[in-house]
């Protein structure tokens, strides 16, 4: 009998993702991840992982199966927390909940599953595993969910071949609906329940204010770039190599505060991110105004009015070689190869076509058509079909 140990999150995806591999005939341990202590940034009193460890301690009591709390709030505070201060510090936008998958459900938590005897680690993500042999190997393939409005795979594109080759996905065929019918049916006390928002379960954390704990605010200008700046109107040259090309179209709109006029002040240059609304109060525009660029070494916010402004707009982005990652090593592109795929730089994100080029210092990715908010320290991933095969950093 097969060992799996599943994150109960105390949400409904993993209570259902636990029935199911019960039904499937596994021996199923519970484990909840408490990776959070300090509650002063937390939006509310009511305090989330005490909730959310009671429900999941529930769920596996109805489920009959054995169930313990494992504190991993080191951990997270070393490769997760101090990782994300980092990035804000240098002016980039990083996702918490795709390192999370890397480096704590499918690296620290588990090894804790492989000490206690398990086969395979469990999470409630909608996504799916396939397996082919090649060369006599066993590969495996990370899948979109088969709900389509709920598919997860792009936080996982991070993971490797061993980590998938010791994940499920046993909701992956399931769509929300469905997960919920099966909870009420079995009498999950999480049927009806929320789903989770905020940083990977830290709970609902306010993050300018969750910042300010590693980064002092600092006073700087809002500097509003007007649609039809001549910055937009670059003139484009005769290219020798595609390599120059794409180069030329991944580079940057780069502002002065002189180049558009200052109508607004803001606390810190750091708390803010491409394409972001929120937070400016900035009024008396016609349109809301969007961040299109920020400079934490100037402290600098420079907008533009309107989602459709130019500043927000490109067609290429970057991953430099360290931050390429592979989950199909096999389909590995060499220098000087191209792919075409599908692609996002956000989870929210319909795919949209694109050709991965492999040059000699990382890869450009191009879209077809222009993509807003291209964001530094966010993930690009890439698809064909409905396979992740791989992903990167946007540098």
């Amino acid at each position: 009998m097969k060992r799996v140990i599943v994150g109960l999150s105390g949400g409904v995806d993993s209570s259902v993702a636990a029935y199911l591999l019960k039904e499937q005939g596994y021996e199923v341990i519970g484990l909840f991840m408490k990776n959070w202590h300090d509650d002063s940034v937390t939006i509310s009193n009511e305090c989330p992982w005490l909730e959310d460890s009671n429900d999941a301690m529930i769920v596996a009591d109805k489920l009959g199966i054995p169930f313990q709390v494992v504190d991993l709030s080191e951990q997270y505070k070393e490769r997760i927390v101090d990782y994300m201060f980092k990035e804000y510090e240098m002016g980039r936008t990083p996702n918490p909940d795709v390192l999370c998958n890397r480096e704590i459900k499918f690296d620290v938590f588990l090894k804790i599953a492989k000490e206690l005897g398990a086969d395979y680690v469990a999470t409630g993500h909608y996504c799916r595993k396939g397996e082919e042999d090649i060369n006599e190997e066993s590969v495996y393939k990370l899948l979109a969910g088969a709900d389509i409005n709920k598919d997860q795979s792009y936080f996982l594109c991070q993971l490797s071949q061993q980590q998938l080759a010791k994940a499920l996905f046993p909701i992956g065929e399931l769509t929300k609906p469905e997960v919920r019918k099966i909870a009420a049916e079995q009498d999950l006390i999480t049927a009806d329940k929320k789903d989770s928002q905020g940083l990977c379960f830290i709970g609902k954390v306010r993050l300018p204010e969750f910042l300010q704990q590693k980064l002092k605010p600092k006073e700087g200008v809002i500097v509003r770039i007007p649609q039809d700046s001549e910055i937009f109107d670059r003139l484009i040259p005769e290219f020798e190599t595609k390599e120059s090309e794409l180069e030329f179209f991944a580079t940057k709109y780069s502002y002065n505060a002189g180049d558009g006029k200052v109508v607004g002040k803001h606390q810190g240059a750091h708390y803010f991110t491409k394409g972001q609304r929120k937070g400016l109060a900035v009024g008396g525009m016609k349109e809301p105004l969007f961040v299109i660029e920020t400079d934490v070494v100037e402290n600098v916010i420079y907008a533009g009015e309107g989602k459709t402004h130019s500043g927000l707009f490109r067609n290429v982005l970057f991953v430099s070689n360290e931050e390429i990652h592979w989950v199909r090593k096999d389909l590995k592109l060499e220098n000087g190869d191209f792919m075409e795929v599908k692609s996002r730089i956000r989870y929210r994100q319909k795919l949209e076509k694109a050709i991965l080029y492999k040059v000699e210092k990382g890869m450009y990715v191009q879209f077809k058509n222009p993509q807003s908010a291209i964001t530094e320290g966010q993930f690009v991933a890439w698809y064909v079909k409905d396979e992740l095969l791989g992903s990167g950093v946007i540098s």
